[in-house]
């Protein structure tokens, strides 16, 4: 038989050791992601890791290391399209970044190991639940904190009402007005409202100002001939 031919104990001994720090750093990887229910747990990454070992080990005993390097540029790509598969959108919210991120960073354990680079698999995995683990309560710190209104991105817009008579002259005087404050006027709508009234309303092209200084602009418009009501409205970007 050719395997009698060719088996080489200490090539075999060698991939063995690859699979099995492969097998092993991918289940401790898989066991933290398992412990808290994500979509990807303990099997899956152990099985990412060990694949990856198996395809890099492969290629670097057939044709050497420069072919293994190769097969770990397909192995990056091929777990691009496996981590996407666990990402899911809902809405304006994305779920499974995080699983993602953990099945790339785990067949890059596994071609640590199948390179027999075994210590630095072994640090890999370490940083890996570390950041899985210890930059929690980082994160949530961080959530915590109140975005200042300044700071926050969000569209911004003044309306006014008043009447067929005024809405004109009240269009172009809101813009200087606006544009006097440095507040630029990306648009500006008439559209009728209740009781044969006209509604103006400017959006402004800055979604980061002092809302305290728009609050004093839209105080003065409201005190100008023709003007019923006027307010600035704000939308929140998430």
């Amino acid at each position: 038989m050719h395997f009698i031919t060719t088996f080489d104990p200490h090539s075999f001994r060698d991939t063995f050791i690859s699979y099995m720090s492969a097998f092993v750093f991918g289940t401790l990887i898989g066991a933290e992601r398992q412990y808290r229910q994500r979509t990807a747990g303990l099997r899956t990454n152990a099985l990412v890791a060990l694949g990856a070992a198996a395809f890099v080990d492969l290629a670097q005993h057939l044709a050497g290391s420069a072919d293994a390097v190769r097969v770990i540029a397909y192995v990056v790509s091929g777990v691009g399209f496996l981590g996407a598969g666990v990402i899911m959108k809902d809405g304006a919210n994305v779920r499974g970044l995080n699983t993602a991120a953990t099945l790339w960073c785990s067949a890059a354990v596994g071609a640590c190991s199948g390179t027999d680079m075994v210590a630095e698999a072994g640090m890999l995995t370490l940083f890996i639940i570390a950041g899985n683990t210890l930059l929690r309560p980082l994160v949530r710190a961080i959530d915590r904190i109140p975005v200042a209104s300044q700071s926050e991105e969000a569209t911004y817009s003044v309306s006014v009402l008043t009447d067929h008579a005024h809405a004109g002259q009240l269009r172009d005087l809101i813009v200087d007005r606006l544009e006097e404050a440095r507040f630029p006027v990306a648009e500006v709508e008439l559209s009728d409202h209740a009781q044969g009234s006209i509604e103006i309303s400017a959006t402004l092209s800055s979604n980061v100002l002092d809302t305290d200084e728009l609050e004093k602009v839209v105080n003065r418009l409201e005190d100008e001939q023709g003007v019923t009501h006027a307010t600035w409205l704000t939308e929140r970007e998430n």
